[in-house]
């Protein structure tokens, strides 16, 4: 595989950005902030919105073999036996003698500083040079009771992940939803791990939200639908706008995988800081519903009434964060470059990502133009997300407008209060179009539907 180019885009200018422009926010901000923690403002609401929208597009809207679940956060303990959490879902924690005193992953520190996770030899502190403890295994999930009184109350668990929530409710599905394998369920949901070391803005965070699937399919058929989910959501963020050569399938080695995987890849992206998972296919075998009916004492299977046929299905698992391709679509959108001799930095999301579709500008304050361009926007926002915006030079409004990512402009001049046509600018090309007002909304759907891709000379 050919080398990805050195991006020159870095997480301080994206992060920069987002504050700037209100995406993102640090939690708790004015008494400090609290440690990888964020808070998304209005573009980051709409654009992480328009991310998972484009998912449920995808996996159910488009398809007839997916069905739709929200399962609740607090599960019954019970669950976290079975799925192997309590007793397993763990990362090895060592703590500096040193000066620093910081707690890290030892994992990721054999990693950085010999080369692999698995390597034998002595680690340091990457802080203060100083000396670590033994390793000892931290368990990730959060903790708290369920009950008026903490003394009396059940101890219960804020969930690590969506999928068990699906697993669970298999036989509820299959139920209602008159549907034999293979056929799937999805879920967007929270979910909250408590990360020794989380980091790199919001790629890893303490609490996360996922975009997550579990297909279920006759056990003969498990490797090809293994296959196939590889290349459907790879697919998937190529559609969007990511180039191919930002993006990489990377299979897990036998030492890396989970113990319920027979095989797992990773979909990667080249993120400022190299290439980090971006999301998880993992083929699960029937782990997963033969844990929960052997704790349960409940048979989880499928049942051909037809034929009599009955077996345990094996779960394919596309497994994607909502967060970290929320931050993989900004960081491949960022650019910077100069035009008429001025730099411009410019977002350019895919159409349909866009917190914002269209922007409507009165060309000056006065002579009639605010009020024209308002009845316009009015007009048009029941039917995307628009803005309207008179507040100072057209110039510094375009600027603005390229820096949250919106694809087009229409702006109301002298010209539009005598025959009602508005100037539309296009965020990328730059082109001006003179087109009726009355067209706008005709004009700016069929652009949304459109294929689009980003230019095509890779930022590098």
């Amino acid at each position: 595989m050919a080398e990805a180019p050195i991006r020159a885009v870095t997480m301080d200018k994206v992060v920069a950005l987002c504050k700037r422009r209100g995406f993102v926010f640090q939690s708790s901000e004015i008494y400090g902030g609290l440690a990888s923690t964020y808070d998304y403002a209005h573009y980051g609401v709409l654009l992480k919105q328009n991310v998972k929208q484009e998912w449920w597009r995808a996996v159910l809207q488009e398809r007839d073999d997916m069905v739709a679940l929200d399962a609740a956060i607090l599960m019954h303990p019970r669950v976290w036996e079975a799925s192997g959490h309590l007793e397993g879902f763990t990362d090895p924690l060592v703590q500096c003698l040193g000066k620093c005193k910081k707690r890290w992953r030892e994992d990721e520190l054999r990693a950085q500083q010999l080369g692999s996770e698995h390597a034998e030899g002595e680690i340091v502190c990457p802080e203060c040079g100083g000396k670590l403890t033994e390793p000892r295994q931290f368990n990730l999930m959060f903790k708290t009771h369920m009950g008026p009184v903490e003394e009396e109350a059940a101890v219960v668990y804020l969930r690590p992940e969506t999928a068990q929530g699906i697993f669970v409710n298999f036989r509820n599905v299959l139920q209602f939803a008159r549907r034999k394998p293979p056929f799937g369920i999805a879920q967007v949901g929270k979910a909250f791990r408590n990360e020794i070391t989380p980091g790199n803005f919001i790629f890893r965070t303490r609490e996360f939200e996922q975009m997550e699937i579990e297909f279920f399919v006759p056990p003969a058929e498990a490797e090809q639908w293994h296959r196939y989910w590889m290349d459907e959501r790879l697919a998937w963020y190529q559609r969007l706008g990511i180039r191919p050569q930002h993006l990489r399938l990377r299979a897990h080695g036998p030492d890396e995988l989970s113990h319920y995987s027979s095989a797992t890849s990773d979909i990667e992206y080249l993120f400022p800081m190299g290439w980090a998972e971006l999301e998880g296919i993992a083929n699960r075998g029937d782990y997963d519903l033969r844990r929960h009916a052997e704790f349960s004492g409940e048979k989880l299977e499928y049942v051909d009434t037809a034929t009599g046929e009955r077996y345990i299905p094996h779960v394919i698992e596309p497994s994607a964060g909502a967060d970290r391709a929320l931050l993989a679509f900004l960081v491949d959108a960022y650019d910077e470059e100069e035009v008429e001799g001025r730099k411009r930095t410019v977002l350019r999301l895919h159409p349909r990502l866009a917190p914002i579709k269209l922007a409507v500008l009165p060309l000056v304050s006065r002579e009639g133009m605010p009020e024209r361009a308002r009845r316009i926007y009015e007009e048009l926002r029941s039917a995307f997300f628009c803005e309207y915006d008179e507040g100072g030079s057209i110039g510094r409004r375009y600027r603005r407008q390229d820096e949250i990512g919106t694809p087009w402009c229409a702006t109301v001049d002298g010209q539009t209060l005598e025959d009602d046509t508005v100037t539309l600018r296009d965020r990328d090309s730059l082109e001006q179009v003179r087109i009726p007002a009355s067209r706008l909304r005709a004009e700016i759907e069929r652009r949304l539907a459109e294929p689009w891709a980003p230019p095509a000379a890779p930022r590098s």
